[in-house]
This record gives structure tokens, C-alpha cells and sequence, in this order.
């Protein structure tokens, strides 16, 4: 599909739209990104905690295509290989998010690689933006996955309010059709990551029943909680939550902290025992944006769909105005 959105973001990194593919942990894998990379879209594999094989494999199956990376900021600051293996592959950009990533922005900028440094609070975004990093993603609470607790319609303006018209922007959070795109636009974005709609997708590295279990649910399925980090095993930091739909394993527990604690080790037990596919007690975890989810789409179609209805609303904009003479 041709150009039809051109931002600070398309002209900076190259691309025809203003759409990134989130770094889902193994959800988005080289064939994924690559798929959007050539759908005209910025495509980031999401190796999540870091497994070196499993990084290395999946720049080899993007190929010559550029895509970038995303790490948890925490867990790649704890392994200084990881970050080398990284470098060394030279990624058309390095996305971090949850902890201080100044130090590897700052090793990203010494080896000529742009960083993409998703925020959740003001003072993360002002953080990110004295570090120089190329890109700050402001994501809203209705997130799939770890984040915190700021809506997008408020951060995302104040973000940009912030950092200026010169340092670029990305909207997340509920996203998943061209209205998120368009009105992200005017909220003052460059453009927008969205991950939910792209775990939808045929390219997507997750099994049948796991997307036909996402179209059937509902953003009103997800909740944000502790439990599946506390399920998995994983020391993650108290500020971060995760959005995951709920099922029969967690719901008992959500209101229930102090026990679910005093039972991590059964929990994980019995999280371990079950089949991978069996989401009445494994993690699904999704966005508020389940509601706009009715299919399973080729990530192609998905950015066309999205950028194509984003143009269409923004075309149709001057619409709204009384006296467009005067308003001009």
C-alpha cells in the first residue's frame, strides 16, 4: 500500500506508516517483525527476559529486513552478554522499558543504534528524554502486558507537552484500529505501537487455540495484577503490573494478595503442570483492545486497515468545524 500518514517517525527510521509492532516476549519473532517491516511498518522482535539462541535465531529469520529489538530494561541490565550479542547484531533499534535505561542508551549511541524507550510516567518520559533516546512510547494503563496505572488520552499529551515538537513519539496502549491511530495523532503522537491486535495475527508466533481464545474475549476479561508474575516465578519489580485476561486459576486470587504470596509455590506448581494451551489457568495476556479484536488478520492487512481508516478520519476532519474559513 502506498504512503498515505507521513510523520517525524515514517522520515526518520524510513518507513511508510506510522505503525510499530509492539515487542510481545517470543510473541513477536523475526517472522513477525519482518512481516511488518515489509508491510511498511517498523517490526520489533520481542525477546523479553533474553535468551541468546533464541535472539540470535530470530535475526537470522528476519533476514536482510530492518527490524529492531525489544528487552525488559531490568532484566537486560543483569546480563551484560545479553546486551552485547544485541549490539553486535546491529538492530534497527533497541527498545527498552521498565527500570533506568540510560546506560543502555548510552551503549546503543556508541555503536550507532537508535533506542526506543517506552515510559509510563512523566518522570520516566523527562528521564528518558535527557537521556537522548530516538524515540519515547507513552503507554497508557489499558496495555496489554506490564505497565502502570496513567491513562493515555492524559499522559500522552502531557508527554508531548514535555518533550517539545521535536522528539518523537509513540502512542500504546488499547490501540489496535485506525481510530486509535488517528486520534493518537491528535493527542500528539508520531505515530503508534500496538501489540494485541498484531498477537491476532496469522504471523504471530502463538497457537490456534491461543488466538482463537483472544477473539473471544474482551477488554472487560482483563485485569492488571501480580498473579501470573507470581504464577511464572518472576521477581518482577512491586510498580509493575501486568494486563492479562483473567481465568478460573486467578480470579480467586486477585483480591487476595497477602495469601496469594503465602501460596506462590503451589500456584507455580500447579501453573507449571498445565497444558500450555489450557488458558482456564495459563496466561493470556491481552489489551483493553480485545473489544476491537473479531479476527484473525495477516499483519499486512492489519496495518493497511489501520492506517488506511486513520486516513479516511483525518481526511474527513475539517467536517467538524462550523466556519472553516474563519477556522483556517
Amino acid at each position: 500500500m502506498k504512503q498515505l500518514i507521513e510523520t517525524p517517525f515514517t522520515r526518520r527510521f524510513g518507513v511508510d506508516h506510522p505503525v510499530m509492532l509492539a515487542p510481545m516476549d517470543k510473541i513477536s519473532d523475526g517472522r513477525l517483525a519482518a512481516e511488518v517491516a515489509r508491510s511498511g511498518g517498523f517490526g520489533l522482535i520481542g525477546a523479553g527476559y533474553g535468551n541468546p539462541d533464541w535472539i540470535e535465531a530470530q535475526f537470522d529469520a528476519a533476514g536482510n529486513l530492518p527490524v529492531g529489538i525489544g528487552l525488559i530494561t531490568w532484566c537486560l541490565l543483569e546480563k551484560p552478554d545479553l546486551l552485547d550479542l544485541v549490539l553486535r547484531r546491529k538492530p534497527a533499534a533497541l527498545f527498552v522499558s521498565f527500570g533506568d535505561a540510560e546506560p543502555i542508551v548510552e551503549a546503543a549511541r556508541d555503536h550507532g543504534i537508535p533506542t526506543i524507550w517506552q515510559i509510563q510516567r512523566l518522570d520516566q518520559a523527562e528521564q528518558a528524554l535527557k537521556a537522548g533516546t530516538d524515540i519515547i512510547v507513552a503507554q497508557g494503563q489499558d496495555a496489554g502486558g506490564h505497565g502502570m496505572d496513567r491513562g493515555l488520552s492524559a499522559l500522552l499529551p502531557a508527554v508531548r507537552d514535555l518533550t517539545g515538537p521535536d522528539q518523537i513519539v509513540l502512542a500504546a496502549g488499547g490501540l489496535a484500529d485506525g481510530r486509535g491511530l488517528a486520534g493518537s495523532l491528535m493527542l500528539g503522537a508520531d505515530g503508534v505501537m500496538m501489540g494485541t491486535r498484531f498477537w491476532a495475527s496469522r504471523e504471530a508466533n502463538g497457537s490456534d487455540a491461543a488466538k482463537a481464545a483472544l477473539v473471544s474475549a474482551d477488554g472487560d476479561d482483563t485485569r492488571r495484577s501480580s498473579f501470573f508474575d507470581v504464577a511464572r516465578g518472576l521477581d518482577w519489580p512491586g510498580e509493575f503490573s501486568g494486563r492479562v485476561v483473567q481465568n478460573t486459576f486467578s480470579k480467586p486470587w486477585l483480591d487476595n494478595p497477602d495469601g496469594m504470596k503465602a501460596a506462590a509455590s503451589d500456584i507455580q506448581k500447579t501453573y507449571e503442570a498445565s497444558d500450555p494451551d489450557d488458558f482456564s489457568v495459563r496466561a493470556l495476556i491481552a489489551g483493553e483492545s480485545l473489544d476491537l479484536v473479531h479476527d484473525i488478520q495477516p499483519a499486512a492487512d492489519i496495518i493497511n486497515n489501520t492506517v488506511s481508516e486513520a486516513a479516511r478520519l483525518l481526511a474527513g476532519a475539517p467536517s467538524y468545524l462550523v466556519n472553516q474559513d474563519r477556522h483556517a
